[in-house]
């Protein structure tokens, strides 16, 4: 992702995505089909909300150890948070005392990583403007783990950027890494409208995550809070055996998808898949294709 210092906000002079307060999508906004757009988004109105609505409490409960549990099944040390927003992971992570660097394409999502880190439990997140197609040039050194999580690969509209991206987590993981990213199940939101139960993702009760718009090439959802106010991201819906298939083209070996953390589910069931894909080289007879 980028952070964009020329964002304009209309017709006014040139604002910086760290000063936005407001979402500018233009006159129809299920045009906004740009990678770019991002920092547009997550402007400061949101994000400091965007905790009512994971619920960092309730948030942890719905996923108990799955990733702690992913990294410390194959020795994990070093792991690069992509995709932090406003730190849920990253403190998660730090706290059960994997070595964190903390990345985001949202200078105001980092921000509030940086204080949410001094508040929950005093730790002082390596926090990280990167723009993941540049990855390398962004962050530097190499990880035993790359997590992206929160549906924040899908803000990636053009298949140049996801594949550019992809190569660049490739390139920063040791030789037997792991790269864990997960994705809304837009399989069942696209072909009967479902998929969007939030059990686990979305915690926070008073905050509603509904699709606004839903095509083959834009998922875009509307937040809705307790005073009323509503934000809007558009994404693009990425079918779960699509990713699968970018991952194998650039090199990842073994993925193991899992339904909201379960190894065994029906295609429409869950709300969010979650890919573990790993780097270490594998004999073809070792690879699965499920």
């Amino acid at each position: 992702m980028t952070a964009d210092t020329s964002d304009r906000q209309g017709g006014d002079e040139s604002v910086s995505s760290v000063e936005l307060e407001n979402q500018v999508f233009g006159d129809n906004p299920t045009e906004v089909r740009d990678t770019d757009h991002y920092t547009r988004e997550y402007v400061g109105g949101m994000v400091e909300k965007w905790d009512e609505l994971i619920d960092w409490k309730k948030r942890s409960e719905s996923e108990g150890n799955f990733f702690v549990d992913q990294l410390r099944s194959r020795g994990v040390r070093t792991v690069l948070d992509a995709a932090t927003g406003t730190g849920f992971h990253s403190v998660r992570l730090l706290e059960e005392g994997f070595d964190t660097v903390s990345a985001d394409g949202s200078p105001q999502m980092l921000a509030r990583a940086f204080r949410n880190g001094m508040d929950y439990g005093g730790h002082v997140l390596r926090v990280v403007n990167a723009d993941w197609r540049w990855l390398n040039r962004d962050v530097h050194g190499e990880f035993d783990a790359i997590i992206c999580l929160g549906n924040s690969f899908t803000h990636l509209f053009s298949e140049h950027d996801r594949r550019k991206t992809l190569a660049e987590f490739y390139a920063m993981l040791s030789h037997d890494g792991v790269l864990i990213i997960d994705q809304r199940n837009y399989d069942a939101v696209l072909d009967n409208g479902s998929g969007s139960n939030r059990t686990y993702y979305y915690c926070g009760e008073q905050v509603s995550a509904k699709p606004d718009h839903v095509d083959e090439g834009l998922a875009r959802y509307k937040y809705t809070f307790p005073d009323e106010s509503e934000y809007f991201l558009n994404m693009y819906p990425i079918r779960k055996n699509y990713l699968r298939g970018l991952m194998r083209d650039v090199g990842f070996q073994r993925i193991d998808t899992f339904g909201d953390f379960q190894d065994t589910y029906g295609d429409d069931e869950p709300d969010y898949f979650i890919h573990v894909a790993e780097k270490s080289y594998r004999d073809f007879g070792e690879l699965n294709d499920d």
